[in-house]
C-alpha cells in the first residue's frame, strides 16, 4: 500500500484559518460505510444519527500553551521551544528552533527570568530534553508565557485560547487539540444526554506527531509516534455495558478511536488502565471497539486519513473528500465535520 494512494488535491482557501463564532455551526457530512452514500447537513444534525442507548466517547485532554519564546542566556539569541512530552517532573522532551545551535548545557531564559531551562540531552530524532527551573507553579507560568501550539497550516493568530479547547477539556497534557470535539457545545452535549445517549470520557494526550507527514513510500514502513492514554474503570464499564446491550460505540475523533482500539481485547472488551500507544490504523485493520466515528477532514497522505479509510474503505473516503472539495467544505482543525457509520 502506497502513501501516494492517499493523496488528494486541496485548494489552499479551503483550509479553515479561524474557528466559527458558534462551535456547532459547522457543516456535517454523513458517510455510509455500507454503500459509500453521502448526505450533507449541519453539525447539530448529529442528534439524528445518535440512538438511545448508544455511547459517545470523548477525549477530555486539555491543550497546554506549549509554545514558548526565550533567549539564549549567553548570546541573547531568540529560541522557540515546543513542549512535546513531560518526561519526569521538570524535564520535558522539546522541539527547539533553531535546533543546530541548541547543544547540551545551553541555557535559555523565558519571560525576564521567571522561567529558565537547560538542555540536558540531544535525542537521535533531533528533539531535546530540557530541565526547567522556576518558582511557583509550572502550569501557571506556562499559562502566562506560552502560546497555543496551532498546527503549521493555521497562519492566523488565535484571539481566544479557549477556542482551541473542547468544552469538556480537563486533563492537561496535549500539544494539539482533539479537533472533532471542538464542534460540541455544552448545550448540544446536554441534548445528546437527554436523548438517552451515554457519554464516556477517555484521555489521550495528543502529540505533534499527529501532524507529521508520512515520509515513506510504503505505508507499512511508517513509524508511528507514541501518545499517553488513560481509560478509567467507570468509562470502561459504560462502554462494555453498551456493547453487551447491543448498542453502538461512537468515537468523537481519531484520538478517542485510537484510545479505544488500544485498550480493547480481541473481543472488543475495553480494559481500564493507562499507558503509551503507537497504534497505527490503516486499511486492512479490523476494528475491535468502535462502530462509528465523528471526525474532521484530514491532511493528504496523513495517518489520520489512513485511519478513516480503514473504517469506511479507501474508495469511499477519497470520493467523500472529492465531494467535500467540490462543495467547499472547510478542512482540518477549525474545519467542518464528518460522521462515518
Amino acid at each position: 500500500m502506497k502513501t501516494s494512494d492517499f493523496y488528494y488535491d486541496l485548494p489552499k482557501e479551503l483550509i479553515a484559518q479561524d474557528p466559527l463564532q458558534d462551535r456547532s455551526a459547522s457543516r456535517l457530512m454523513h458517510l455510509s460505510i455500507t454503500d459509500g452514500s453521502i448526505k450533507h447537513g449541519k453539525f447539530t444534525d448529529i442528534l439524528t444519527y445518535l440512538n438511545k442507548g448508544d455511547c459517545l466517547v470523548i477525549n477530555d485532554t486539555k491543550v497546554i500553551p506549549a509554545r514558548l519564546y526565550g533567549n539564549r542566556e549567553k548570546t541573547g539569541g531568540v529560541v522557540e521551544i515546543l513542549l512535546l512530552k513531560r518526561m519526569d517532573n521538570d524535564i520535558w522532551e522539546c522541539l527547539v528552533k533553531p535546533g543546530k545551535k541548541a547543544r547540551t548545557g545551553d541555557r535559555i531564559v523565558f519571560g525576564d527570568g521567571i522561567l529558565k531551562g537547560e538542555i540536558t540531552e540531544v535525542l537521535e530524532d533531533g528533539n531535546r530534553h530540557i530541565h526547567f527551573e522556576y518558582d511557583g507553579i509550572f502550569e501557571e507560568i506556562l499559562d502566562s508565557l506560552g502560546e497555543m501550539p496551532l498546527p503549521p497550516y493555521i497562519t492566523h493568530k488565535l484571539q481566544d485560547k479557549n477556542r482551541y479547547q473542547t468544552v469538556y477539556a480537563v486533563h492537561e497534557g496535549s500539544a494539539a487539540a482533539p479537533t472533532a470535539g471542538l464542534h460540541f457545545t455544552k448545550e448540544l452535549l446536554k441534548q445528546v444526554e437527554e436523548k438517552g445517549v451515554n457519554i464516556a470520557h477517555v484521555t489521550l494526550h495528543v502529540g505533534l506527531g499527529t501532524f507529521r507527514p508520512v515520509k515513506v513510500d510504503d505505508v507499512e514502513n511508517h513509524h508511528m509516534h507514541s501518545e499517553y492514554y488513560v481509560v478509567e474503570k467507570e468509562a470502561a464499564d459504560l462502554i462494555n455495558n453498551t456493547k453487551r446491550n447491543g448498542s453502538r460505540i461512537i468515537a468523537v475523533g481519531t484520538t478517542s478511536c485510537r484510545t479505544l482500539e488500544s485498550a480493547a481485547d480481541e473481543d472488543g472488551t475495553i480494559k481500564a488502565g493507562s499507558g503509551w500507544t503507537d497504534i497505527f490504523i490503516y486499511p486492512g485493520y479490523r476494528f475491535k471497539a468502535i462502530d462509528a466515528l465523528i471526525t474532521n477532514f484530514h491532511l493528504p497522505e496523513s495517518t489520520l486519513l489512513m485511519l478513516v479509510s480503514a473504517l469506511a474503505g479507501k474508495e469511499n473516503i477519497m470520493n467523500a473528500y472529492k465531494e467535500a472539495v467540490k462543495e467547499k467544505y472547510r478542512f482540518f482543525s477549525f474545519g467542518d465535520a464528518m460522521i462515518i457509520e
